[in-house]
């Protein structure tokens, strides 16, 4: 998560309600499908929000799901790099966004790129 400090008033209450709204048990079935589709070369993520996030937050472990769910040769994201750059880390979770909207999810449906790599 981003460095910032505790939240107050109405901040406070929207992220009490998020966090009460974060159901483990769905991280778990999400967490075996991703592994399921993308093969055994993605390692598992740590439990918790903070660890499912963080196993998400470079970007890598997207890009490769994306690509999964094509068949081979039409790959959407040519190169997966593992990066611990911040905007390398941000481009690549932009390139799963932009190849999400074209396989044909709904752009009100997707997230914000910063939205993902500082845990919000």
């Amino acid at each position: 998560m981003a460095n910032r400090g505790p939240s107050y008033g109405l901040s406070r209450e929207v992220q009490q309600k998020i966090d009460r709204q974060y159901d483990p048990e769905l991280e778990q079935i999400l967490v075996r499908w991703i592994l399921a589709q993308c093969g055994g070369d993605v390692a598992q993520p740590a439990p918790g929000r903070d660890g499912f996030q963080q196993w998400l937050k470079d970007g890598t472990v997207l890009c490769r799901l994306i690509n999964s769910l094509h068949p081979r040769g039409q790959s959407p994201v040519a190169k997966i790099q593992a990066s611990a750059m911040a905007f390398k880390q941000m481009e690549q979770i932009s390139q799963f966004l932009q190849a999400a909207e074209r396989y044909g999810i709904a752009a009100t449906d997707i997230f914000q790129t910063v939205d993902l790599w500082e845990g919000e």
